[in-house]
């Protein structure tokens, strides 16, 4: 007889890469998100979203708006105030407080016997150190005080996809089975250290989650691109002037590529010599930088290809967004560039999702971890 399928609640739901990470055999009792566009792209991927899909402000709901008990809370709030290119608020920013608004609910489930028997609270790697690492501490309190044991793992999406994109997964459950516990390598330095820095009540709590590395990647930024031929490219002047961007550095890498070589650039503000200027910086690795929420053209990663010396340049395009996050090619993005890139730049790779799953959460929630727990 076959096993019904894992129930879970997905918070901050963006446009649903949580939900398509964990698969089919997981079943989505509630999602919410407040932004419209994001609201609309979930609807428009997910046939059943009118019984489930909440919009609105996270600190709107109440328990009794949610529906059974789930297995799985996942929650990716918002990121500006734990990130490293932010004003590191931390957890009592104006966005990272959302935070609290779905802390509120899981305490209100707890209260009624309904809390979700695993939670996954993902982030931007700032969270660890936020505010020298009392923010972490904060987090690990809460959910030690409602009674989870927790750890973090730090996973970069190029570990699955051409897209370097590091995030960390507090993983928090009412069982830790020592046959999920041990080394990982996603237990990175930032990880150690946050842990390293718990206070002794809390570190009392503290998991070290095994996951073990998924099989290596094996494509690259090139092999998910569009043709060249089916895209824009830059006009030479542009290309100059983007070129003209780059320090010694990063023009010596261009110089150095023979044969065809692709490449990303991504347009940042350095402090030189007192003053502020914008730079562009190149890999050629293989890999794409960490997508962004675009706001405005300077925000988007630019393609550089190289070939027999010459440079072209162009924009990357919406839909190679969405294949830098794992998306599908029947994955519905919105209209318009802006939006588009806005879905894809502010959710979570869906095979970094579906890896944690397989790996440790479906393990976590089988019957076999219940009854060695009890």
């Amino acid at each position: 007889m076959s096993r019904p399928p894992l129930s879970f609640y997905e918070f901050f739901a963006g446009g649903g890469m949580a939900r398509l990470g964990l698969g089919d055999g997981w079943r989505c009792l509630f999602a919410n998100d407040f932004d419209r566009v994001k609201a609309a792209t979930y609807r428009a991927n997910f046939p059943d979203a009118d019984g489930h899909f909440h919009e609105g402000d996270v600190w709107a709901l109440d328990a009794a708006g949610l529906p059974g008990r789930p297995d799985l809370a996942w929650a990716s709030s918002p990121c500006q105030d734990f990130s490293l290119a932010g004003a590191r608020a931390g957890l009592n920013g104006g966005r990272s407080s959302a935070f609290f608004g779905f802390w509120r609910l899981m305490e209100a489930l707890d209260g009624e016997g309904r809390a979700p028997r695993v939670i996954v609270i993902e982030n931007v790697v700032g969270l660890l150190s936020s505010h020298g690492g009392a923010d972490f501490a904060a987090l690990g309190a809460a959910l030690a005080a409602r009674g989870y044991r927790f750890g973090a793992l730090e996973i970069d999406a190029a570990a699955t996809l051409p897209q370097s994109r590091p995030r960390v997964f507090v993983v928090a459950a009412r069982e830790a089975p020592p046959a999920l516990t041990g080394d990982s390598p996603f237990h990175t330095r930032a990880v150690r250290q946050a842990a390293a820095t718990l206070p002794p009540e809390v570190a009392a709590h503290w998991v070290w989650w095994r996951l073990a590395a998924p099989p290596a990647r094996n494509t690259d930024l090139a092999a998910i691109l569009e043709p060249d031929s089916a895209v824009a490219w830059h006009t030479p002047d542009q290309t100059a002037r983007l070129l003209g961007l780059m320090g010694p550095l990063h023009r010596a890498r261009v110089e150095a590529q023979k044969g065809r070589a692709v490449g990303t650039v991504f347009r940042r503000t350095r402090l030189e010599d007192g003053q502020v200027a914008q730079r562009a910086e190149v890999r050629f690795d293989g890999l794409a930088g960490c997508l962004r929420t675009p706001r405005g053209g300077s925000s988007r990663q630019a393609i550089l290809v190289v070939e027999r010396g010459r440079a072209r340049s162009r924009l990357l395009s919406p839909r190679e967004a969405a294949r830098l996050m794992g998306l599908p090619e029947s994955y519905r993005l919105p209209h318009g560039v802006t939006n588009a890139l806005h879905v894809a730049g502010d959710g979570v790779a869906v095979p970094v999702v579906r890896w944690l799953a397989q790996e440790l959460l479906e393990p976590l929630l089988s019957p076999a971890a219940a009854m060695a727990a009890e």
